[in-house]
């Protein structure tokens, strides 16, 4: 039997494969039973820390998000000695102590919160006042509490660690009644530093912006020129700013489009319960193009104050000069209020069958039955000062609101939120507590409405709510029936100062005065012919005249403003950005050029592919729309591009009509709305270039060319406006000698032949 040769494996027995096999088993096993300990231990471990809680650690210590409800630092419990003293004592900040379930039985002659640096609760003290907005000369004496959340901040600029103790103290016979003693090592929540808004676009700027509280930003020197047609503070996860977010309400609770800032301070808000700690950024975004104005980051290893309502902002509007506003801020104390539900639509909408316009161009509802409920969604062009009202007829053949179930929606800017309250109109009058347009709550009953989510965008508020269809209340709330027709009713009016329902106009297009019947339990009601978001605003400022080039053979192409209202969505009939292409100096232009002739682009539009904001290359193409860098496929082929796009050899499109970064900014803010004409716009903006060189393109007008064509933005939408292309000679200011005619025919000739050539030559082969 010949051996094997060295090297081989045929050189093992079976009981040296064996032996191997149970050595490489029993290496498995023992990696497999040694990764398991470990990590059983770094379990056991993790479990032990978390059950061994340090109250004066950092609450961020193992994890992001505080423990909820998060109160700031524990203190400790109040030891009660007389009059039945309980209550749990945090530390919100520097200067801020929460009481949490209070309670005394306000029988002390003169009793205060006191505070001192004493070893023991002793006359050498002072007084917090609470509440702490009072009248007169002294503090208010301690009334009973029945287990109150209270906030107490420190008077006369004293912090936390200046005290060693907090008392319910009884000042006029120097008793203790009960008291929580500080520790000396509590390291109390601040608030955190953040870095300015990131510069990207319409001025976008600011100081160092700061975490007040974990629901509270601080923008301090906010500059904005306001012409983004639809940007908002915006707040959202991931590692930059991104369409899934949520928009934030403005500095007056307002969920308007951002209006322009000149270097102002502001304080926002975060809505419901969202937190700093939820979130991984804020930014400045144009939720209709998607797009980036600027943001700032929110670090993971946040200890800030916790958001109990301690400090709040008073917003005065004062009209100054021009229809332009100066916002003025105000820091006060506010009693502790829960936070609300807010839910904005960043998810997809439902899809509802029925839907019918009660009052046209102005409210239409869309429903569907879910098992005992009836959801319910109203879209209105109101106003944030308004309300939009729907509900069952209080009589059946007719509209009449008196004896009316009504629910109420509308949009809070006080308490940032939208809201949908269960009403009952007993008489065409004023609430009064008794009788009137009542919410039902307001008249012993119960809000049987629940809100789901809520959004107002382009001047349309959106609420989506359910009731139950039948809700035993005899009295305030009809049944909703499901097995026939009923009389419902809709209005729309201005909200008063307690938020509630005040008397509308009387008018076609305030409420429905016709009888509108409705099944609730019928599929396909959908009457609804367009969208109210697409309906035309017809009190907007008198739009500016289209411009036109003709004539002309060399173009300066750089980056201005929309002009609001008045220019860009005026002219093209479709929302813009912010931004536009301005051609010599003119907002999107309609140019004129002929078949034929060559001319030459000199494009200042960005030439930086890692700033978005200013990397727009210019291009002509048949797509009235552009932003060929943006399609794919199918859709990336619908359009043609005739100058400023090279493909490679796999096909992609390559933009070369990139040049250094030109633009005209808003000196202050975006003043479009106010100015007549178009050249005194002009006057309130400035000219500002970055360094480095113009591109240019030549572009010489194919003679099949169609007669339209369109300038655009390679990197996104609707920037330019229209080519018209017609034949040589033929443009208003055109003078042609006779020796480019004569080129022109020669070259048309030339074209024809050659094409018929190539033709016949494919033919042939």
């Amino acid at each position: 039997m010949p051996t094997a040769p060295p090297g081989t494996c045929q050189g093992f027995g079976k009981q040296s494969q064996f032996v191997i096999v149970i050595v490489i088993v029993i290496i498995m096993v023992s990696i497999i039973i040694h990764w398991h300990n470990i990590h059983w231990l770094v379990g056991a471990s993790r479990q032990q820390l978390s059950v061994i809680p340090n109250p004066f650690l950092s609450p961020t210590a193992a994890g992001r998000a505080p423990p909820e409800p998060y109160y700031g630092r524990y203190i400790g419990d109040f030891t009660n000695f007389a009059h039945g003293i309980k209550g749990q004592i945090y530390a919100v900040d520097e200067s801020t102590l929460f009481v949490k379930s209070f309670a005394y039985d306000g029988t002390g002659p003169d009793a205060f919160f006191w505070v001192g640096k004493t070893a023991r609760p002793s006359p050498e003290g002072y007084i917090i006042p609470y509440p702490e907005e009072y009248t007169g000369i002294d503090p208010p004496i301690l009334q009973a509490h029945n287990r109150t959340d209270i906030i107490l901040r420190l008077p006369m600029g004293k912090r936390i660690k200046d005290i060693r103790w907090l008392s319910v103290w009884c000042r006029r016979f120097t008793v203790d009644f009960g008291e929580v003693f500080i520790p000396s090592n509590l390291d109390v929540p601040k608030p955190r530093v953040l870095p300015e808004f990131k510069r990207l676009a319409h001025g976008l700027r600011s100081s160092n912006i700061s975490v007040l509280d974990a629901r509270t930003f601080y923008i301090p020197n906010l500059h904005y020129d306001g012409a983004g047609p639809d940007a908002y503070f915006w707040v959202g996860n991931g590692s930059e700013p991104n369409i899934m977010g949520m928009k934030v309400p403005n500095e007056a609770g307002s969920l308007e489009p951002l209006r322009g800032y000149q270097g102002e301070d502001i304080e926002i808000q975060l809505p419901g319960n969202l937190t700093v700690y939820d979130i991984d950024w804020l930014a400045v975004w144009c939720v209709e193009y998607r797009h980036n104005f600027g943001h700032v980051y929110v670090p993971r290893d946040l200890d800030v104050p916790p958001a109990l309502g301690q400090t709040k902002i008073t917003v005065s509007v004062v009209p100054t000069i021009g229809h332009t506003f100066m916002v003025v801020f105000t820091r006060q104390s506010l009693l502790l209020r829960p936070p609300c539900p807010f839910q904005t639509t960043t998810t997809p909408r439902p899809v509802y069958s029925n839907c019918r316009e009660i009052l046209p161009n102005k409210l239409q509802v869309k429903w569907e039955l879910q098992d005992e409920y009836l959801q319910v969604e109203l879209f209105g062009r109101i106003n944030e000062d308004q309300y939009m009202a729907f509900g069952l007829s209080g009589a059946n053949g007719r509209p009449q609101m008196s004896q009316s179930d009504v629910v109420v929606a509308f949009y809070d800017t006080n308490a940032r939120v939208f809201r949908a309250e269960d009403y009952f109109i007993s008489d065409l009058s004023q609430c009064d507590g008794q009788r009137g347009a009542c919410p039902d709550e307001r008249i012993g009953a119960r809000n049987d409405v629940i809100v789901l989510s809520g959004d107002r965008k382009n001047g349309v508020t959106s609420i989506r709510y359910k009731r139950l269809l039948q809700t035993n209340e005899a009295i305030y709330d009809s049944p909703i029936p499901i097995d026939r027709e009923v009389s419902v009713i809709a209005a729309i009016g201005p909200l008063n100062a307690r938020k509630e329902a005040n008397a509308h106009s009387h008018t076609a297009s305030d409420h429905n005065q016709d009888d509108i019947r409705i099944n609730f339990s019928t599929r396909n009601d959908h009457a609804c012919r367009s969208s109210l978001y697409d309906v035309k605003d017809e009190t907007g400022p008198k739009p500016w005249p289209t411009r036109k080039i003709e004539g002309v053979r060399k173009f300066r192409a750089s980056i201005g403003p929309t002009g609001g209202k008045r220019g860009y969505t005026s002219i093209t009939g479709v929302p813009s950005w912010g931004i536009a292409w301005y051609v010599n100096d003119l907002l999107i232009p309609e140019i004129t050029v002929e078949r034929g002739l060559t001319y030459e682009f000199i494009i200042e539009g960005g030439n930086d592919p890692s700033q978005p904001a200013r990397y727009h290359p210019f291009y002509i193409t048949d797509s009235p729309e552009g932003g060929l860098g943006q399609k794919m496929g199918l859709e990336a082929r619908k359009q043609k591009a005739y100058a400023g796009v090279e493909y490679d050899e796999d096909g992609n499109a390559i933009p070369t009509g990139a040049g250094r970064y030109c633009e005209w900014e808003h000196q202050t803010i975006d003043r479009s709305a106010e100015i007549e004409s178009f050249e005194e716009y002009m006057k309130t903006l400035v000219f500002k270039c970055e360094d480095g060189e113009s591109g240019y393109l030549n572009w010489t007008v194919p003679t099949n060319a169609p007669d339209q064509l369109y300038y655009q933005c390679f990197t996104h939408n609707n920037l330019g406006w229209k080519i018209n292309v017609v034949d040589m000679g033929a443009s208003r200011g055109s003078i042609v000698s006779s020796h480019q005619l004569l080129l022109y025919g020669v070259s048309t000739v030339f074209s024809l032949v050659a094409t018929r050539l190539l033709f016949c030559g494919h033919i042939l082969a």
